[in-house]
């Protein structure tokens, strides 16, 4: 079942729509404002974000932007009553999938959702699962680290984690982006969980001293790989 983040202040239009997005086989979880929004999507992983503009404490346009920094492959969804051009190309340059101006029309609006989350989830599958990490040849298929003719096998966690490390090669990946990812929600067990793994990987990497998974205090971690092996 997809996750839908619905954030909308309107309390009578939000329980509607919360409804008809239920009755229409969706998880939905619904934020009233914006800070609420933000800490919903840290405490959990969403295949689609439905964000009002005009909200309290926080606007959609800024949620958005917040929302992207930790995770940027998230789609989402513009609902508002703001029809004006200006802010039809504000929205489109902050990335997102849609821009449905209020009142809608609910068979269409389902439509749309259906086939953004559809497009997101093929764009997820589509890609190589074998990756060069310096001397290691890394198959996430078959949770393998290959170097020279030694195998290490992998956990299907320590596969997903050094996936996502190997899509964004000496770039920092934030921690939440990494316990969304792989344990789903942010909380204390799950990042002393993903702290072991990270061990763990840093053990099965040891073989090749120029490939390095560095802690950045407070933000998340870099998968240092010289660029010319990478």
């Amino acid at each position: 079942m997809s996750k839908i983040l619905l954030a909308e202040d309107d309390l009578s239009f939000g329980y509607i729509l919360k409804e008809y997005l239920e009755i229409n086989g969706f998880e939905v979880v619904w934020a009233k404002d914006g800070n609420q929004g933000l800490r919903e999507f840290n405490l959990g992983t969403f295949d689609l974000c439905i964000l009002d503009i005009m909200m309290p404490v926080k606007d959609g346009f800024t949620l958005a932007k917040e929302i992207e920094e930790i995770d940027p492959e998230v789609p989402f969804i513009f609902l508002t009553a703001k029809a004006l051009k200006v802010d039809k190309l504000k929205g489109f340059r902050l990335g997102c999938d849609d821009y449905v101006v209020k009142p809608i029309d609910e068979e269409l609006f389902i439509a749309r959702v259906r086939a953004i989350i559809k497009r997101s989830a093929t764009s997820d599958k589509v890609g190589n699962n074998t990756y060069t990490i310096g001397k290691y040849l890394f198959s996430y298929t078959n949770q393998t680290l290959l170097i020279n003719d030694s195998i290490e096998r992998l956990t299907m966690k320590e596969a997903k984690v050094l996936q996502i490390f190997c899509d964004h090669k000496n770039q920092l990946v934030s921690r939440t982006k990494t316990l969304k990812s792989v344990w789903g929600i942010n909380d204390f067990f799950n990042r002393k969980s993903m702290d072991v793994f990270i061990f763990k990987l840093r053990r099965k990497l040891k073989d090749d001293p120029s490939v390095k998974i560095t802690n950045v205090h407070g933000k998340g971690f870099l998968l240092e790989v010289p660029e010319e092996l990478s």
